[in-house]
C-alpha cells in the first residue's frame, strides 16, 4: 500500500447513517398500504418495483418515492386514495431532509488523512441530494473531489481514476457495500477497504468478501489509520 496517493470514501453508511432512515420510510409505506394488500408481502413487492426502476430513476430518495407511488397504485389495484399518495410524498420529503449523523471517528479519520493524501467522495444517488447531505455533514472541506455516480460499476471507477489522473494502484476505496464499493474497485485494479455497517439494503447484499491482496477488512473506519499512516 506504499503507492497509495488518493483515498475515496463512499458516503451513505460509510461517513454517516443512511439506511435506517430508508427502513423507517419503507415501514411507514407498508403501514399505509396494509389496508389494500397483505402486510407481510408489501415490502418484497416494493423492493421488486425499486429494483426494476433503478435503470430509469437511479438511486436515492426521489427514486424510492416514485417507486412507492407506483407500488401503491399497483398493490391497491388503483384504489389507493390521494390522501395516502400525499403521505407517501411527504414520506419521501422526510428522506430528502433526513438529519446527517456522522458515524463514530469519521471526522478524526478525515482530518488526519487529509494532511497526507488526497481525499475523494465516490458515491451514488441523486446529485442534488448527495450534495446537500455533504454540505450538511460539515465534511466538504476535507475532500479534493466529489463524484456522484449513477451507478458503481468497474467502468465507473476506471473513469474516475483516469479523470483524477492517477493509476489504479494509487487509489483505495473505503465503503460498506461489497457489491458497489469492493468488487468493482478490485476489478478496476485499485485497492479496497471494507467498512461494515449494521444495516444493508437488500439490493446491495452480496456474498462473502473476495480473496484479494488488494483488500483490507476493517472493523470500523478508524481502523483505516492502522493501514494508512
Amino acid at each position: 500500500m506504499r503507492n497509495i496517493k488518493i483515498i475515496a470514501f463512499d458516503a451513505d453508511d460509510t461517513l454517516w447513517d443512511n439506511e435506517p432512515y430508508f427502513r423507517e420510510a419503507e415501514a411507514l409505506f407498508c403501514d399505509l398500504i396494509s389496508p389494500y394488500y397483505p402486510k407481510n408481502e408489501i415490502y418484497s413487492e416494493l423492493l421488486k418495483t425499486e429494483i426494476k426502476n433503478i435503470s430509469i430513476y437511479g438511486f436515492g430518495a426521489k427514486s424510492i418515492t416514485l417507486s412507492m407511488i407506483e407500488a401503491a397504485i399497483k398493490l391497491s389495484q388503483g384504489k389507493v386514495t390521494s390522501d395516502v399518495i400525499g403521505k407517501i410524498i411527504e414520506n419521501g420529503k422526510t428522506l430528502l431532509n433526513m438529519p446527517i449523523k456522522l458515524l463514530p471517528g469519521v471526522e478524526d479519520v478525515l482530518k488526519e488523512l487529509s494532511s497526507k493524501y488526497k481525499l475523494v467522495v465516490a458515491t451514488k444517488g441523486d446529485l442534488l441530494n448527495q450534495e446537500q447531505k455533504l454540505k450538511k455533514s460539515g465534511l466538504a472541506g476535507y475532500f479534493h473531489h466529489v463524484e456522484v455516480m449513477s451507478d458503481k460499476r468497474t467502468s465507473d471507477y476506471i473513469k474516475l481514476i483516469r479523470n483524477l489522473h492517477y493509476k489504479p494502484q494509487e487509489l483505495i476505496m473505503a465503503g460498506n457495500s461489497i457489491k458497489s464499493d469492493i468488487l468493482p474497485v478490485l476489478e478496476a485494479g485499485a485497492w479496497a477497504a471494507y467498512v461494515p455497517y449494521h444495516v444493508m439494503w437488500a439490493y446491495e447484499e452480496e456474498g462473502s468478501l473476495p480473496d484479494s491482496p488488494r483488500l483490507i477488512e476493517l472493523k470500523n473506519i478508524t481502523d483505516l489509520l492502522k493501514h494508512l499512516k
